[in-house]
């Protein structure tokens, strides 16, 4: 999905900032289920009103793209991204909130195409995806995604990669979710968050997005399947005090609420719209890392 994102969870046995285990989300790029219902910060079902995100990224300017919408829909035609864009020649754009949820395979989410890595992917979302570290594309070649630039690169659409913590108000857990995206995204989605989820939340949890700062661990959490070749090698087992009323809370809120480009295209835009091609990429991304 748009998701570039990233979600797990981080505890006395947690998750991780860049090696992928899933926790419930989804938005290509690894890991989510169906949201079902959202819930308010009670625990009953709402359903959010579609909001205006701003996008101030110069990728998301110069294509003619300001805004995304918080609870839209996305959609409308594909397009090929003009000379003089960056990822000339790609196809951008169509995908629709349906069509975000992805496994926790890093580079799922993307309609139409499955398989790990992010590679000369198109951008069906509009949003780049999240990217790993050099060091762990050298030991895994299918997480290589410096093609998009590092998690500072102020040209990403919706800005450089920030985080958010979300941390349990359980007294028999001591989870803490980590949600990492573009700037944009993480901003609407910790106000999406509050709104759904402050019945599950400490007070710590973050209010603002913070910079995205790689670390070496991520609370005690090693999904020791994530830098492996052998694809029949299963994930290191979550926690098991894990607070899943929170994780559920977060996943339905994401998965409902995460901003997505509307069908919009602006007049002045010239580019031929796709006709018959597979909708490629997705920039969110739900994984669930480990650096």
């Amino acid at each position: 999905m748009h998701l570039s994102f990233i979600l797990w969870p981080a505890d006395g046995g947690t998750m991780a900032d860049v090696d992928v285990v899933v926790v419930s989300a989804g938005h290509g790029g690894g890991g989510a289920e169906s949201p079902g219902e959202s819930t308010s910060g009670d625990g009953t079902s709402t359903d959010g009103e579609p909001s205006e995100v701003p996008l101030s990224s110069s990728s998301s300017i110069s294509l003619g793209k300001s805004s995304a919408t918080a609870y839209g829909d996305g959609g409308g035609d594909s397009i090929v991204i003009p000379d003089g864009e960056p990822f000339v020649g790609r196809s951008a754009g169509g995908g629709t909130r349906d069509q975000i949820f992805g496994s926790k395979t890093y580079g799922s989410g993307y309609p139409g195409i499955t398989g790990c890595g992010v590679s000369g992917r198109g951008f069906p979302f509009w949003f780049w995806p999240v990217v790993w570290s050099d060091a762990a594309a050298e030991i895994q070649p299918c997480l290589n995604g410096s093609e998009y630039g590092d998690a500072y690169n102020t040209s990403r659409f919706g800005g450089p990669l920030m985080e958010a913590t979300f941390i349990s108000n359980s007294s028999s857990s001591s989870t803490t979710f980590h949600v990492l995206s573009d700037n944009s995204t993480v901003t609407s989605l910790i106000q999406s968050v509050d709104a759904n989820c402050s019945h599950y939340l400490s007070s710590s949890s973050s209010s603002s997005p913070i910079p995205f700062n790689r670390r070496a661990h991520v609370d005690g959490y090693n999904n020791s399947a994530t830098f492996s070749s052998n694809t029949n090698v299963t994930d290191s087992p979550l926690p098991s005090n894990m607070d899943t009323n929170l994780s559920v809370c977060l996943n339905q809120t994401i998965a409902l609420a995460v901003p997505l480009v509307d069908e919009a295209f602006p007049s002045s835009f010239v580019a031929h719209p796709l006709v018959s091609v597979a909708v490629l990429g997705v920039v969110m991304s739900f994984l669930l890392l480990l650096f």
